[in-house]
């Protein structure tokens, strides 16, 4: 019997190495493409639910703030906030919603890194330039409608105070509804 063997491109090393799971992929590499290629940057439904229920909570917003690093999803000049909306997948959170796919596993991870170190350096630029910082993962924004709530609860209540920035995920709300 014969030892597999370790190298970059078999799964094994992969998921010995990382901390996301990778997931097969189901397409053909054209149709993959055209899935990929279709996929939106700004005004995605995450980033509506959060708009909606900031909304309706009586905050007034700046849409794509073209002028600052980033160009934060939500703008609100008067608390001196920058509201992020971020994809799991896409800024790789390290949640459920993160897996790298098996086909190309080292493109994905070097593409994942890239965004997460860019992230880092935009939320840096603008802290330094005195804007507050709320990142609101996709993640916080799936489930029942109580989660909801909770997280549009706690961005408008962090928009309301001084503190400085801050992430809201969904292990925020499994946390409070584990300690009732």
């Amino acid at each position: 019997m014969s030892r597999p063997s370790w190298n970059r491109t078999s799964p094994a090393w992969c998921r010995s190495r990382c901390s996301v799971d990778l997931m097969a992929d189901i397409v053909d590499a054209a149709t993959r493409s055209r899935m990929m290629s279709g996929i939106r940057g700004k005004d995605t439904k995450p980033e509506f639910l959060v708009r909606r229920g900031l909304h309706a909570r009586g905050f007034r917003f700046r849409l794509h703030g073209s002028k600052l690093p980033g160009r934060p999803d939500l703008v609100l000049p008067k608390y001196s906030a920058a509201v992020l909306v971020h994809g799991c997948f896409w800024h790789a959170h390290g949640c459920s919603l993160t897996k790298i796919p098996k086909t190309r596993p080292d493109f994905w991870r070097q593409k994942l890194e890239g965004n997460q170190a860019r992230d880092a350096r935009q939320l840096a630029e603008l802290n330094d330039m005195g804007w507050r910082t709320l990142v609101i993962w996709e993640c916080a924004l799936r489930g029942p409608q109580d989660m909801l709530s909770f997280t549009l609860e706690s961005a408008a209540s962090w928009l309301r105070s001084c503190e400085a920035s801050t992430e809201i995920a969904r292990s925020d709300w499994t946390t409070v509804t584990a300690s009732l």
